[in-house]
């Protein structure tokens, strides 16, 4: 008999601005680590007012992680020190690792609506120093499935017998884009230990059998069990489900670099001062 998950902890984050002057929604972070791991940090964006994204995130560095930024609408351009460069459009997403050090940068353009959100995944010790790498899931390349009221986007991991766009290189992840009718019930088989969350884009619902309602823009944290059943109130709802295995290794974060130790920590911000912090450059640099 399987074991429903139920509602464990209830995150609404707080408004804060970022890289150059952007309005975001900081859902998870330093406080939030321990519950979520493996993801570190949430950042959720959603406005139609240009001038509260389109200062956008200037060349900055990365180590030790992965980012997953993901939109439902809007347009961000983008280019990094591996030569990589374009744009993630209206249902694309961008699975960057930066392993071993990428310097990066993130430019929303002014659209109708910019709603989306970047998630950083935390990369195991034995990863940290991977090598750069860039994805990019192209909205039409990203599987859609219908099924008893529900629109499934399977960005990452499986759902049915409908495999991803993306599997995870160093965490297994899965990442799905739930759309849910009025009323409609949506269950999801998951492994027992894995530490399974959601974040509501849209509408409200339970998510557990029996449960209350939970607001939009609040990140649901599922306690133990190895099925989710979530259930869309009157108004219907959207949410992105995520669910990988807990790492359980310390996390050293210093801004946009999260090691194992501190002095790994220190070394990588002694390298971005000395010029030497990028160890893998196109070829031909």
């Amino acid at each position: 008999m399987k074991t429903v998950r139920k509602v464990k902890e209830l995150v609404r984050g707080s408004a804060q601005q970022d890289g150059a002057g952007v309005k975001l929604v900081r859902v998870l972070g330093r406080d939030t680590v321990r519950n979520f791991d493996p993801f570190l940090m949430l950042d959720a964006f959603d406005s139609t007012n240009p001038d509260d994204y389109t200062k956008g995130f200037p060349f900055h560095p990365h180590r030790g992680i992965e980012t997953v930024t993901y939109l439902v609408s809007g347009c961000i351009e983008h280019q990094d020190s591996m030569g990589n460069k374009g744009k993630i459009t209206d249902g694309a997403c961008q699975w960057m690792t930066a392993g071993s050090g990428i310097i990066h940068q993130e430019m929303p353009r002014p659209a109708r609506r910019m709603l989306g959100l970047q998630l950083w995944i935390n990369l195991p010790q034995k990863d940290k120093m991977a090598d750069p790498a860039y994805r990019d899931l192209r909205a039409d390349k990203i599987p859609v499935v219908a099924v008893d009221g529900a629109e499934v986007r399977v960005i990452s991991g499986s759902f049915g017998q409908t495999e991803g766009v993306f599997q995870g290189e160093y965490v297994k992840t899965t990442l799905l884009d739930v759309t849910l009718a009025a009323g409609a019930e949506f269950r999801l088989p998951v492994a027992k230990g894995n530490t399974v969350f959601a974040y509501i884009l849209e509408g409200t619902g339970a998510f557990e059998e029996g449960g209350e309602n939970i607001a939009c823009k609040t990140a649901v944290l599922l306690g133990d069990g190895d099925e989710v059943c979530v259930r869309a109130a009157a108004g219907g709802m959207r949410f992105v489900l995520f669910s990988a295995k807990p790492l359980g290794e310390d996390v050293p974060w210093g801004g946009p670099v999260v090691m194992n130790t501190r002095e790994e920590v220190r070394q990588a911000f002694g390298e971005i001062g000395a010029g030497t912090f990028i160890k893998h450059k196109p070829s031909g640099v």
